[in-house]
């Protein structure tokens, strides 16, 4: 997650009449900026008016994950960026997609505590807040690979909380996902059946902090992936974002390994490679996903961009906003 490293976007405190700004930061001029939204026909879309786009990657609005979990490397990425890391409840969360046509959203958990020190994102939380939005939230839970019980976790996760899948964060986990100590956890949940959402590419976590807070972003890289999907085929495996700055790589990977997928998560569509978005338009048409990252970017900022400025077939529009993730999460 936060791969921001162009046109990367917070969003403001509301205003007095409840609206929002979207605050953008060009990065490569360390100009920070903010413009108001603007609604387009984003209406026009497929799946708007049925509500049936998915939201790949989505985290908490809440404390559980912007204060808690996040700690000073989210302060961090908050400050490069120039914003507070304000919270809000899930009421406004189901409210703000809604009102995008999104009918469901894969809400991540979250356990880097081993090499962090922070608090988790406790998966009977997401358990919770699913079973309080059952038509709406996709929980997947979350396992640190450094804790003895991960394991165990992982098959709590599924068998008892009934959990839909995981999410690993190897940058902020500290880890190599290729590494054979790991092979178990990766061999269970092939067993238990469900899939896996990886981070793929940079991470502005610890952003400009000494030494990154000691965050390491050899760990985004997707290579360490192809070697997993490789061992365990029966892995269905989600890479979260397009992997600046290893885009190619991970092009590859998705178009050699049948079990791996991508979402787009992580940055406006603006400025998301074009190289990404042909292969999302033509090679890659039935493995790329939407994604937002929320709530570092909100759902109408991204479709906005969407519409505006991407040029991907009907078809592949479709494919990209709701038919893949359907496939991909059985919905």
């Amino acid at each position: 997650m936060y791969t921001y490293q162009i046109g990367a976007l917070w969003r403001s405190p509301p205003s007095p009449g409840g609206s929002r700004e979207v605050c953008r930061a060009d990065t490569t001029t360390a100009v920070f900026f903010c413009v108001c939204p603007v609604v387009s026909g984003m209406s026009a879309l497929p799946g708007v008016e049925e509500n049936r786009l998915v939201d790949t990657h989505a985290h908490q609005p809440t404390s559980e994950f912007l204060h808690d979990a996040g700690g000073e490397m989210m302060q961090d990425a908050a400050d490069r960026f120039g914003t507070d890391l304000e919270t809000w409840d899930y009421e406004e969360m189901y409210a703000e997609y809604d009102d995008c046509g999104i009918g469901r959203v894969v809400l991540l958990g979250w356990d880097a505590e081993t090499n962090t020190g922070n608090p988790p994102v406790p998966n009977d939380y997401v358990a919770r807040v699913r079973d309080e939005y059952p038509e709406f939230v996709i929980g997947f839970g979350s396992v640190d690979p450094l804790k003895d019980d991960c394991v165990q976790e992982a098959v709590r996760c599924v068998e008892e909380l009934g959990l839909s899948g995981f999410q690993f964060q190897q940058i902020a986990q500290g880890f190599d996902p290729s590494a054979d100590r790991y092979d178990y956890l990766w061999s269970t949940i092939e067993d238990l059946g469900v899939p896996v959402v990886f981070h793929g590419g940079n991470s502005t976590l610890g952003a400009c902090a000494a030494g990154g807070r000691g965050l390491e972003i050899k760990y985004g890289n997707p290579m360490l992936i192809d070697e997993v999907a490789a061992r365990h085929p029966e892995l269905q495996i989600l890479i979260a974002h397009p992997a600046f700055p290893w885009e190619k790589e991970q092009l590859a990977i998705c178009q050699q390994k049948g079990n791996v997928y991508m979402d787009l998560s992580g940055w406006i569509p603006k400025y998301i490679d074009d190289q990404v978005l042909r292969y999302a338009d033509t090679l890659l048409q039935d493995k790329v996903m939407f994604g937002t990252d929320y709530p570092m970017i909100d759902p109408e900022t991204w479709l906005d961009s969407f519409e505006r400025h991407t040029d991907l077939s009907e078809e592949s529009r479709r494919k990209v906003l709701y038919e893949n993730a359907e496939a991909f999460f059985g919905l």
